[in-house]
């Protein structure tokens, strides 16, 4: 008759095989070759050990020689296996990337998983974890834009400094327009939030008119002068500049930021300019609004009141507006600019050389 291989424990590995089999953290297949160890420590026989914990009596047969050989190192881990040969060739899988990279489809401008795997000849799924490993999302797209204005530099550094060394005995404001809010009111009531559904908007819309929001945010204290009106023309922003002037200290400069809009640059403008000499203007170059701190402010006005919002009018659509902006001031926060003019213009210099590198090729 066969004797199973006999299991001495030492007072330390049996404290640590008594505590791995009373584990709540331990994997279900750590304990149960614990047990095995400890029952195989009490003289038992592989048959017995079997029944007790319900197993077959070659596993048990299996752990006690693994233990009797490497100690616990040998159970808390899998002998290496070698596994299925892979049935995708390194050189299909750097076919795929390159396709992915280099080609679009016949009749399409990006690849999807199906398409992919028509064309080289493998499954969807094995697209899918190609794509996955390299990083690949044909599907996504990010936009961008690199400014060409001759100016660039001049301007940057002029902007950036205003940010983060503006002058003495002056106001500094970001300004601008956000033109075209239009006031959508839904086809159907809305269904409220409750525990374990989303909120509810139809698709559709009605539309009831538009209005454009000029609006100065205060760089140092964040704190933004805004005012809606019909258009966006030299006249109405003419009007913005003198509510500008009638809000702030008399005594103090005003350094405006804007960018490259037309009638930022109109003759009126700069008539009205002359006879108010205490305003400089800033001009961003162009094809770089995100250099303007006031995008920032109309992206949260956009996502906190205007995107879900349901205005039945005009009216209300300024209402909802003006009371954006009360509550804004009434407790306001800068937004504190951090990046460095070279930084950015190395980066944007690194951008431009990389575009005309690939038009070039």
């Amino acid at each position: 008759m066969r004797t199973a291989i006999e299991i001495t424990l030492t007072d330390e590995a049996r404290t640590q095989l008594e505590k791995l089999s009373r584990s709540k953290r331990a994997s279900v297949r750590l304990v149960e070759r614990s047990r095995i160890v400890l029952l195989a420590a009490q003289g038992k026989q592989d048959i017995e050990i079997a029944v007790e914990l319900g197993i077959s009596r070659q596993k048990a047969a299996r752990w006690r020689k693994r233990f009797s050989e490497q100690g616990l190192s040998g159970i808390e881990k899998d002998a290496p296996r070698s596994g299925r040969i892979p049935k995708i060739t390194s050189r299909k899988r750097s076919k795929i990337i390159r396709m992915t990279t280099t080609q679009a489809p016949p009749g399409a401008t990006h690849w999807s998983t199906r398409s992919m795997a028509k064309a080289a000849g493998v499954s969807a799924a094995t697209v899918r974890r190609i794509w996955r490993a390299n990083g690949l999302k044909p599907h996504l797209i990010k936009t961008f834009k690199v400014s060409n204005d001759p100016k660039f530099e001049e301007k940057l550094v002029d902007v950036v400094g205003l940010y983060i060394n503006p002058p003495e005995h002056a106001l500094v404001y970001s300004v601008d327009e956000k033109s075209q809010i239009q006031a959508m009111d839904r086809t159907q009531k809305s269904l409220p939030i409750f525990k374990g559904r989303a909120g509810t908007m139809t698709h559709d819309y009605k539309r009831n008119g538009t209005t454009t929001l000029f609006a100065a945010m205060n760089t140092a204290d964040g704190t933004v002068i805004g005012k809606c009106t019909s258009g966006h023309k030299t006249e109405e922003w003419i009007r913005f500049l003198n509510k500008i002037d009638r809000e702030t200290n008399p005594d103090l400069d005003i350094h405006i930021i804007c960018d490259n809009y037309c009638t930022h640059k109109s003759a009126r403008t700069q008539k009205w300019q002359k006879r108010h000499k205490r305003f400089h203007f800033h001009f961003t170059p162009t094809s770089a609004s995100w250099l303007n701190m006031i995008e920032r402010f109309f992206r949260d006005l956009t996502v906190n009141r205007l995107k879900r919002g349901v205005f039945v009018s005009v009216e209300s659509l300024i209402e909802a507006i003006n009371e954006y902006l009360a509550i804004h001031n009434d407790d306001p926060k800068p937004y504190i600019w951090t990046k460095k003019a070279r930084d950015i213009l190395e980066k944007v210099k690194r951008a431009r050389a990389r575009l005309d590198k690939l038009h070039s090729a």
